[in-house]
């Protein structure tokens, strides 16, 4: 059993195993892998994928999923973190959380004894970019080589997908306006993972060209509505429209994690359009998420 903080902390095999158990569970989704399982869910953030995905994961493998938010526990009138991952772990068989501040997914780690899975934090999100690469293995069989441009702001997503472009060997492309790169510390950590090669290119036509692979997210995360109106004016030139696609690989992909802010980072002509695989990516959302479950919680080791 481990915890699921980051992409970086897994290996290449580990990943290709994650993708390979996603496929299966994809074409024979029911299992009793989890019967007589409960698994927690605290959830501080909003979710419709990652809680939806979560759940059914969970139901899907015979368990049973308890949603349980921050509001109605006792951490709001002051139990400790600590205390609380401690008595938690009495209950349940693992964890599933989303939370703001990436020390705090730690901190509940540090003091469970069951397995945290991350369910997003303010720097990391690995249960979606490990769904994003199974849809790339699905659509272009491997990683390895492949120009992947991400434009827009350098958020969770940005950073996993740093970290697991470096671990696959793809080429990642950061395309952001100044002042709005990616966590140093993940830039500098991603460069010891693998033999992936990552660039910075300010201007996005410049950035696409040759890309097999464009990926956007929203400009204003969860906890940065206050920046919506000075966000929009210094990401402006960076959405993802028809023209922008024109410098790209004709067979170019598009991918954003959802949700989106339609008519700001992504036009609905490109969302909706031929190169569009952004709901292919949600849709595997769920057995991606069965597949980290079954790592996870593997007590005899032989998943990873």
């Amino acid at each position: 059993m481990f915890d699921l903080l980051t992409v970086g902390q897994l290996s290449l095999p580990q990943i290709e195993w994650l993708i390979a158990r996603a496929a299966f569970y994809k074409q024979q989704p029911v299992s009793s892998f989890l019967k007589a399982r409960s698994i927690g869910l605290i959830f501080e953030k909003a979710s419709t994928r990652t809680r939806l995905s979560s759940e059914v994961a969970i139901v899907r493998l015979g368990g049973h999923p308890i949603f349980l938010s921050t509001g109605d526990m006792q951490l709001k009138r002051g139990e400790t973190l600590a205390d609380s991952a401690r008595v938690l772990s009495r209950y349940l068989d693992a964890l599933i959380i989303r939370t703001y501040g990436h020390d705090t997914l730690k901190e509940w780690a540090y003091h469970a004894t069951i397995p945290v899975i991350n369910g997003l934090t303010d720097l990391h999100h690995p249960a979606q970019i490990l769904s994003d690469l199974f849809t790339l293995v699905e659509r272009r069989r491997q990683l390895k080589g492949l120009k992947l441009v991400y434009i827009g702001d350098s958020n969770n997503i940005a950073h996993s997908l740093i970290e697991g472009g470096a671990i696959t060997g793809m080429e990642v492309v950061i395309s952001h306006p100044e002042g709005f790169g990616p966590n140093p510390e993940v830039v500098s950590g991603a460069a010891l993972l693998g033999n992936g090669r990552l660039s910075f290119c300010p201007d996005p036509i410049k950035a696409v060209k040759g890309a097999d692979v464009i990926y956007t997210d929203t400009w204003v995360s969860m906890g940065q509505e206050h920046e919506e109106d000075q966000r929009a004016k210094r990401f402006s030139g960076y959405q993802v429209a028809t023209h922008l696609l024109e410098g790209a690989k004709t067979d170019v992909l598009v991918m954003h994690c959802l949700p989106a802010h339609r008519g700001h980072e992504i036009t609905d002509e490109v969302m909706d359009g031929p190169h569009s695989i952004v709901f292919d990516q949600a849709a595997n959302r769920l057995p991606m998420q069965q597949a980290i479950l079954e790592a996870c919680m593997d007590e005899g080791g032989s998943c990873l």
